[in-house]
């Protein structure tokens, strides 16, 4: 039997599931889609690519790059991870689509219908809230990333966007991980940045985008050191060693603190202009559309997770 007709026996047995749990009696309203977030996926013998995936899923959910999330759950899931199935129904579930939050009851039904517990448990939680709204639970087919492995576009709604500026203890953490020189560049960066009016998190976003903390790093354009100083640029902030590590990231800052200026702390903005130049973004009228520079700004993006800047208190 192919796997698409096979997916579609088990869905309506699925949904005959769903049917036996919508008659089968009021429960505590205490689980939610998405809230409280689910545990680390738990060891498990299944293949390593299926671990794999799975543990890669999680950790871009945890990341909050839900898109990439939920293809990873689906392609898991098409090849029978039922934790996968699981997490990947509870993530559609939660979407402003319509069409998707069906597919994802049916994928938490699929998930039941295997014995997951967690999944009976979040199907009678709908069941009884649509029961108490009146309305019937909507079941639509499994999304097609089950059946022929496309890929699975994750509808976000605007408050899943990331506007909070990720937590300053991830990122103290994150720093201490890195090894020795990196960590003592990253270190620098963090003492020095409040006093160019520029948030340390910012700041280490563009020099590990940069150079990764790399004090030596050249590139084939001659952009140098942990912030890639061009030499022009290095002239222009008062640099007069580009290859000294501290000057180098005072002249990085000092262009840092111009471009936030100059662009209002759109940091989107911003990170496009110190990879690009300020007037490549005046000219496009946004983020250019080089292939590169998106890129970087996206790597900015889910470093530093906020649109805006948001300026450090003052130092001396």
């Amino acid at each position: 039997m192919c796997v698409r007709w096979s997916v579609r026996l088990k869905w309506r047995a699925a949904w005959a599931l769903v049917w036996a749990l919508g008659l089968s009696g009021g429960v505590a309203a205490s689980v939610r889609p998405g809230m409280p977030a689910d545990p680390p996926p738990d060891w498990t013998e299944d293949a390593p690519v299926l671990s794999r995936l799975l543990e890669q899923a999680y950790a871009a959910q945890v990341a909050g790059w839900l898109p990439e999330a939920a293809d990873r759950y689906c392609q898991a899931a098409r090849l029978g991870q039922l934790d996968a199935q699981y997490r990947l129904g509870r993530m559609l579930a939660d979407s402003p689509d319509a069409t998707q939050r069906a597919q994802g009851h049916a994928s938490l039904a699929l998930a039941a219908q295997r014995g997951h517990e967690q999944a009976t448990r979040v199907l009678l939680e709908l069941q009884a809230a649509a029961t108490a709204s009146g309305t019937p639970l909507p079941m639509g087919d499994p999304p097609g990333c089950q059946l022929t492995g496309e890929a699975l576009a994750l509808a976000l709604p605007a408050a899943a966007e990331p506007t909070e500026v990720v937590p300053h203890e991830v990122v103290e953490r994150y720093v201490l991980a890195l090894p020795g020189d990196k960590r003592r560049h990253a270190q620098l960066i963090q003492h020095l940045a409040p006093r160019f009016a520029v948030d340390p998190r910012f700041a280490l976003a563009i020099a590990r985008a940069e150079s990764n903390f790399d004090a030596e790093a050249v590139s084939p354009k001659n952009a140098q050191g942990l912030m890639q100083l061009i030499p022009d640029t290095a002239e222009r902030f008062g640099v007069r060693n580009i290859r000294d590590p501290e000057q180098n990231v005072r002249g990085g800052l000092a262009y840092l603190k111009w471009l936030l200026a100059r662009f209002d702390g759109d940091v989107a903005l911003t990170s496009a202009a110190y990879n690009a130049g300020e007037r490549a973004v005046e000219r496009h009228g946004g983020v250019p559309p080089y292939q590169e520079t998106q890129a970087y700004v996206k790597r900015i993006l889910r470093f530093y997770r906020s649109e805006l800047h948001h300026a450090p208190a003052r130092t001396r």
